[in-house]
């Protein structure tokens, strides 16, 4: 069975990176799921999708892993790219684009 260790993405309702500085250790899903045919629901008889596991750094996950002998893929973060800009840079006699209301 094969983990994925990742750091989660910040959801749309934040606006800082407050809750995504833990890294996650999740199982691959062993088998398909299936839908339970009266009701509709999915459902799976892998028991390893549902543990989800929280750890404060990338080292501490990839150690747990190893010291279980869990085989793991790290999947590193996309870093943001921020451009900083000022309000003052609205007004600016050399901007590409006039600025109209």
């Amino acid at each position: 069975m094969t983990a994925r260790i990742y750091r989660p993405a910040k959801t749309a309702m934040q606006s800082g990176q407050g809750r995504a500085k833990f890294w996650v250790l999740e199982y691959e899903p062993g088998s398909a799921r299936t839908t339970e045919p009266l009701m509709g629901y999915t459902s799976s008889s892998d028991m390893l999708s549902q543990v989800k596991l929280k750890f404060d750094s990338k080292d501490e996950a990839v150690r747990y892993a190893e010291r279980n002998g869990i085989d793991f893929r790290v999947a590193e973060p996309k870093e943001t790219k921020r451009r900083t800009i000022s309000y003052s840079e609205n007004f600016n006699y050399d901007r590409k684009v006039p600025w109209t209301h």
